[in-house]
Parts: C-alpha cells; structure tokens; sequence
C-alpha cells in the first residue's frame, strides 16, 4: 500500500495533461498562464505577510502577548479555561506557525493528555488563522472591504476558544 501513495500525483498529472490533449487544450501554454496568475497572487500578498509576521515577532520579542496572557487569565479561569492556554488563542488568528510553536510549549510543560494539553489542542484544532486567510485570500483577489468579514470570523474563533474547554471538561472531565 505505501508503494502505491508514490504513484498518485504522477499519475493525476499524467490524467490531466491526457485530458487536457483530448480536449485539445493548449496544455504547456495553459500551464504557463497559471503559473504566471500564482505568481501575480504571490506577489500581491506578499505584503501583508510580511506585515502579518513581523507582527507577531513583535508581539512575542515585546512580551506583550504573556502581559495581555496575564491581564485575561482571571477571566479565562473563570470560565474554566487554562491560563496556560491564552497566549494560544491570542496568536492563533494571527499565525498559524507561532500557534503551533505555543502549542508544542504547552505540550511540553503540561503535557498533551493535561487539561491544558487537550484543550490546547482543542482550540488549535476548531479554530482558524483569520488574519492569515483574509490576508493571503482576500489579497489574490484583491478584495479591501473586510467590513463583516473580520468580526465574523473573530467571533468564530472566540466561540471556539470558550467551547474548547467545555467541551474537554464534557467529553474528558478536569
């Protein structure tokens, strides 16, 4: 069965140039336009990705995500989430990378199978890099308004973060 996974993508790429002959597509000059357009999108988001991650390197050189982490954690305990877990669902929308280095901390301090661990991993696992998204997303098609888009999708991650240890607490206990 494993030697078979390495035949997949030659031979989809081999379905699709054949069916691209068969319709009589220009397939090598199809093929370079595409690759043209990725890179147009490449390069029109590249910006704010660079904005994106300098912010969160800011954020995490400054010590301002563990003050911000500190000033909540009276509220996130009463709401039975682990303040060991908020300075992940502070990052998460922004960087998905940084997330998963702030999750592999937690790992290694409580544990993965901890109420912190597995609510940890709850949240990384319900909620999404909005920023990241709207950024790369709305940038390849050169969409500005994010008017409804951003408190929509925040209000998705903060519903998730809140249920995240709920639902731990439901399914695992404390």
């Amino acid at each position: 069965m494993d030697k078979l996974g390495i035949y997949v993508v030659p031979v989809a790429v081999l379905l699709m140039v054949a069916f691209g002959v068969v319709r009589r597509v220009p397939v090598f000059d199809t093929f370079v336009e595409g690759a043209k357009e990725g890179l147009q999108s490449c390069f029109s988001i590249l910006p704010t990705l660079v904005g994106l991650i300098m912010a969160v390197t800011m954020l995490n050189a400054s010590g301002a995500l563990e003050l911000l982490a500190s000033f909540l954690a009276p509220v996130a305990t009463f709401l039975g989430i682990p303040a060991d877990v908020l300075p992940l669902a502070l990052i998460k929308p922004v960087s998905g990378s940084g997330a998963t280095a702030l999750l592999t901390q937690i790992f290694a301090k409580d544990g993965p199978d901890s109420f912190a661990g597995r609510v940890a991993s709850v949240m990384a696992g319900s909620t999404e890099t909005t920023f990241y998204c709207i950024a790369v997303y709305y940038g390849a098609v050169q969409i500005k308004k994010t008017r409804h888009t951003i408190p929509a999708a925040l209000f998705a991650d903060l519903t998730a973060f809140f249920v995240a240890g709920l639902a731990v607490r439901l399914f695992f206990g404390t």
